[in-house]
């Protein structure tokens, strides 16, 4: 297949290392036909990068709607301000978002994911729209919102409809503020196939269970059962506060992760998201299924969820992913800068994430894994600069502040653990740029909207 372009790095991050003089093609389809270190110099037909060249990353797992108050639910109005008080406030959010607002704020999020150097996003989806929509065509409004936000800014997208059908363990039904999430696992299925059935270049289908409270044992088989003919990732919440592990083992007599793993739930699909309370034998049970976790720092700082066994999950071999989740976070730098600084907050020591004889360095090592975690995450056929793997790449600017005078070999270092960044000066997506010079086309449309779409969503306050 011929090239569609051809680029030069002066330095790429090729196979879990730095290589310097790298030639990279596209071919038709997007993805790299070569990736060929060596070149001193830009060849003639070569478009010259000016600055160190990363892949881009999968943002494994977020919400795009929470954009819409990032930053805004930071005030303390009671006793006690945990997770539950502010997904009482979430809610009140939700509700007031009809599809043409999910669009702009969509759109406004993903502008500045791809900017923080994601170039996917898995968008763990349960917005419904509410009983106005609850016929077919309104029921698919939501995902066709989310569909054009990411056709307008070039990000990739696979969509994870979310199995949401009650409100906690010994519950039947929704709390009306949870009625439009509402979702069988038969819906599930139906929303994930209609999005498969696009056969978008850059938008795919995942699945998902919103959290063990949220979802019967019945209903998480029948959606297994429908899925067991497909490859496509399965994400769940799981395990992110110590009240949810409490009903589990109340209602089931087994802690969250140890459940998914007795009832032959886990394989390789499965992306069990925060996981932040497992413990030891939970963890060897996840990475004896070969399954895998997200984890989303600087969420999971925000509302308090805890830390977990970061280390542990390393050891024991389970591939780990990052999420920007609630959005207060939209840049995968960050995340990796919280996963390792809270370790060494609570452990009182440096370089946790790092092991002395084959990664020394932790930046480096949490970056590579995120690579194949991510990809993983989201469906995609491979992950990198590699032949085959979708053609997504970041270029960081070298006149950053964080990189001058550095050796060329600590360049990841520095930007995970010295702060602040720049945003990344070029992203290409698919072969395509969609960020040149610091610039997106898309950016001041979408920013305009957004403020418009803030209006009317905060014309009355959420307390």
């Amino acid at each position: 297949m011929a090239a569609r372009l051809i680029v030069w790095a002066p330095q790429a991050w090729v196979d879990g290392r730095w290589h310097f003089g790298v030639v990279l093609t596209v071919d038709a389809s997007g993805c790299w036909s070569s990736v060929t270190p060596g070149y001193g110099q830009a060849p003639e037909q070569a478009t010259r990068l000016l600055g160190p060249v990363l892949p881009g990353l999968v943002d494994a797992h977020g919400h795009a709607f929470q954009r819409a108050f990032a930053g805004l639910t930071e005030q303390r109005f009671q006793m006690r301000d945990d997770f539950w008080a502010w997904r009482d406030r979430m809610y009140q959010v939700a509700q007031r978002l009809s599809p043409a607002l999910l669009k702009a704020v969509a759109a406004q999020c993903f502008v500045e994911l791809l900017a923080g150097g994601y170039t996917h996003r898995c968008e763990f989806h349960y917005l419904r729209g509410g009983s106005e929509l609850s016929n077919d065509a309104g029921e698919w409004r939501m995902e066709e919102a989310l569909i054009e936000a990411a056709e307008e800014t070039g990000i990739g997208l696979t969509i994870c409809p979310v199995l949401y059908e009650r409100s906690g363990f010994t519950s039947f039904g929704l709390k009306p503020q949870q009625q439009s999430f509402r979702l069988d696992a038969a819906g599930v299925w139906r929303v994930a196939q209609r999005i498969h059935a696009l056969a978008h270049e850059r938008v795919s289908a995942g699945l998902a269970i919103h959290s063990l409270r949220a979802a019967s044992a019945d209903s998480i088989a029948q959606l297994v059962r429908l899925a067991v003919d497909v490859d496509w990732p399965i994400h769940i919440h799981v395990a992110e506060q110590t009240q949810e592990v409490d009903d589990c083992l109340a209602a089931t007599g087994m802690r969250p992760v140890q459940w998914l793993a007795r009832m032959n739930r886990l394989d390789s699909r499965w992306h069990l998201v925060h996981a932040t309370h497992s413990d030891p034998e939970e963890i060897d049970a996840v990475a004896a299924a070969g399954a895998s976790v997200v984890i989303c720092p600087s969420t999971e700082a925000n509302l308090g969820d805890g830390l977990t066994d970061v280390p542990r999950w390393l050891k024991a071999g389970v591939p780990i992913s990052i999420g920007s989740d609630s959005e207060i976070g939209r840049d995968w730098r960050e995340e990796f800068r919280w996963l390792e600084l809270g370790q060494r907050l609570v452990r009182r020591e440096r370089g946790v994430c790092a092991e002395p004889t084959t990664w020394t360095s932790p930046a480096e090592r949490l970056f590579e894994g995120g690579l194949g975690a991510g990809s993983a995450a989201a469906g995609l056929a491979g992950s990198g600069l590699r032949v085959g793997a979708r053609a997504d790449l970041l270029v960081a600017d070298p006149l950053d502040s964080v990189l001058l005078g550095l050796p060329p070999e600590r360049m990841l270092d520095a930007l995970v653990f010295s702060s602040p960044v720049k945003p990344w000066r070029d992203v290409m997506v698919a072969g395509q740029w969609v960020i040149r010079d610091g610039h997106h086309p898309f950016a001041s449309s979408a920013a305009e909207r957004f403020v418009s779409a803030m209006k009317v969503i905060w014309e009355e306050p959420i307390t």
